[in-house]
């Protein structure tokens, strides 16, 4: 496994301290513990996102979806074993889990649905009016007439 010391990172900037952390964690991950419970990130269009996350046996009173700035934290409860039935075989999952998933600026969770196994959330990019680009009208200044004459 490589090693990378991102200190030098550290002292040399100033206010960008976020995507510094943001760094270190995606290098901290460790791959082992992200593959449960899989799940799909999709760019619908420029503003709209989807999170799908396959939750097979969970049931909405059993997930919790918090979000925070920046972050989104889906967690999961583990299932109870019940005395129903009398598996030879269980092979769905039904461990507790934690995904956590860093949000840029100005991206909210617009809603959340659990359908056939699937826990799809939405998320949508809302940049203040003041934020986004303006055009900016170009102007240009009338000489006045008594100069124009004098040139002439």
């Amino acid at each position: 496994m490589r090693s990378y010391d991102l200190s030098p990172l550290f002292r040399s900037t100033v206010g960008f301290d976020r995507l510094t952390r943001l760094m270190e964690s995606a290098l901290n991950t460790d791959e082992a513990s992200t593959g449960y419970p899989p799940y799909n990130i999709e760019k619908l269009d420029d503003d709209h996102y989807r999170i799908t996350m396959a939750v097979a046996g969970f049931r909405p009173e059993d997930l919790e979806i918090t979000a925070h700035p920046n972050l989104l934290v889906i967690q999961g409860k583990a299932i109870k074993e019940g005395d129903a039935g009398n598996y030879l075989y269980r092979g769905i999952a039904g461990r507790a889990f934690e995904r956590r998933f860093q949000l840029a600026d100005h991206i909210r969770v617009s809603d959340a649905t659990l359908e056939h196994g699937l826990l799809s959330v939405s998320l949508v990019r809302e940049v203040p009016e003041a934020m986004k680009p303006r055009t900016v009208q170009i102007t240009t200044a009338t000489r006045p007439a008594t100069l124009e004459a004098r040139a002439a």
